[in-house]
């Protein structure tokens, strides 16, 4: 008896084993509860939701939003208002979706890695590397995925995505099962490497619950103007009042309220966001409702800010130089490095013969590449001197100071490539998702140690926004992988210029 029962447990312990390792996709639950289960039926309310809700101009970078999760005949207008403010062509490499349990409680976050999603539109892949990544390397992900057995508030938003979007992403959903603050703060830290412009961030979560039509109506928007406010205690203290005032048959301001305080802290601090309320109902709204004890719904926006589209567009045109600016360019570094190598003096040049746009007081770096591979880059961030003067140093610096190789010789000057890269200004940041990969280089510095990579350096090698400041910090700055997290960062922003005649 005894032998059978060892071979028991372990024939449970290998299918416990079998268990956890095998695929399982997430069935759908909220079918034909929440939303219809008939494919054509659910196309067919999209197109109309859609249809009749509020537009958003359609040019807002969009980088997070609030939708509701409740039956789309009480709030499907406003969710696809909520949508509707990001352009159907945008590209996103993964869509977080996130939403607080209505099931079960738990001291932390449970990212579903078993599996995808499938929903009477079809299947929608998870990024499983991503949720992977999330559990083994943050105590607060690691719960288990039967927290989203049962959940509808991540499955009522999947629809909304396969009908809106041209191209169709990974998601990688997210239940949140505690009401500590202090851990919601640790899931914000654990997602900040991808709270950037490359993914968006939908948080779903309805607003009030059970008050009267009109008492409704006062609570969800001063807990939507909370939100605007993109502080986090403010927001606090909004639900703390709100509950105090004891309004008949309030139970939350926001059901989701542990997820909308995890964007808040994703976004504190980034000056460089602002937060829009898109459009409001109840369910008191609906044929379908009553007004004696509503729910609300807000949709509402997190963009980048207009001003800061202006700067970008003013910075770029900064930063075109016509191809005649290049080639003279190209020539300066070019004939500065040969007249150091064949004459060893400086070059002369006639200012005269330089363009306005060339005399500009800007950074530059020349890197040196031969057959591709890096043989010197030095440079200067910024720069009271011309640009042309800047580029003419910078190429005899990389030719003949660069640290890390001996003086370019004449036989590898016949097959050097020269790249130059014009800087912007520098700009410290406190966020780092302000970092646009490809757009930005990065400078760290701490004490008496410094470094930076330039913007393209993170195109090229593939590098998320950590991987970015973890390779500079580490191997430019000397402050170890981890050592841009107490460090300062500055971004600065940079047009590299390619010379594909030598």
């Amino acid at each position: 008896m005894r032998t059978l029962f060892i071979v028991l447990l372990s024939i449970f312990a290998i299918m416990e084993t079998f268990s956890q390792n095998e695929t399982t996709d997430r069935q759908p639950v909220a079918a034909g509860k929440f939303y219809p289960a008939d494919k054509e039926t659910l196309t067919n309310d999209l197109s109309q939701y859609f249809e009749s809700c509020k537009k958003s101009p359609g040019n807002w970078d969009v980088r997070a939003i609030i939708s509701p999760h409740a039956g789309y005949v009480f709030s499907g207008k406003i969710a696809a208002a909520a949508y509707s403010a990001i352009s159907r062509n945008s590209v996103f490499k993964n869509i977080f979706i996130i939403g607080s349990s209505h099931i079960m409680s738990f001291d932390g976050a449970s990212v579903y890695n078993t599996g995808d999603f499938i929903t009477p539109m079809g299947k929608i892949g998870v990024n499983r590397e991503i949720a992977n990544k999330l559990i083994r390397e943050n105590k607060v992900f690691k719960f288990p995925t039967t927290a989203h057995l049962q959940e509808h508030s991540i499955e009522v938003q999947l629809p909304f995505i396969q009908y809106y979007f041209k191209d169709k992403p990974l998601i990688v959903p997210i239940i949140i099962g505690t009401n500590s603050e202090n851990t919601v703060k640790k899931i914000a830290e654990a997602l900040r490497p991808w709270f950037t412009s490359e993914n968006l961030f939908i948080i779903s979560s309805d607003f009030s619950h059970y008050p009267p039509y009109k008492d409704a109506i006062e609570t969800d928007k001063l807990t939507a103007l909370s939100i605007a406010s993109g502080n986090p205690q403010t927001f606090l203290n909004t639900l703390k009042k709100n509950s105090e005032k004891q309004i008949p048959g309030l139970v939350t301001s926001m059901c989701g309220w542990t997820s909308g305080l995890t964007l808040l802290y994703l976004i504190e601090g980034n000056n460089q966001l602002e937060i829009k309320l898109i459009d409001y109902c109840n369910s008191g709204d609906s044929p379908y409702g009553g007004k004696d004890e509503v729910v609300g719904y807000n949709a509402i926006a997190m963009i980048g800010k207009k001003q800061k589209a202006e700067n970008d567009h003013k910075a770029a045109n900064e930063f075109t130089f016509t191809d005649e600016e290049k080639n003279q360019l190209f020539e300066i570094a070019k004939n500065s490095i040969r007249s150091m190598l064949y004459d060893n003096k400086k070059i002369g040049i006639n200012e005269k013969t330089i363009p306005a746009n060339l005399k500009k007081p800007l950074g530059a770096f020349v890197t040196l590449k031969i057959n591709g591979v890096l043989r010197g880059c030095i440079g200067r961030f910024i720069s009271s001197d011309p640009l042309y003067d800047v580029v003419s140093v910078s190429a005899v610096s990389s030719a003949f100071e660069d640290p890390r190789f001996s003086p370019l010789t004449k036989e590898e000057f016949k097959k050097t490539n020269i790249e130059i890269t014009v800087l912007g200004p520098l700009k410290k940041i406190n966020n780092i998702s302000e970092i646009v990969l490809g757009k930005h280089g990065i400078y760290i510095k701490k004490d008496f140690r410094s470094g930076t990579m330039l913007p393209q350096v993170a195109i090229e090698n593939g590098w998320t926004v950590e991987q970015f400041l973890g390779y500079t910090s580490r191997d430019k700055a000397g402050l170890g992988w981890d050592g841009w997290k107490d460090a300062e960062i500055f971004i600065y922003e940079g047009v590299v210029l390619e010379d594909n005649k030598k």
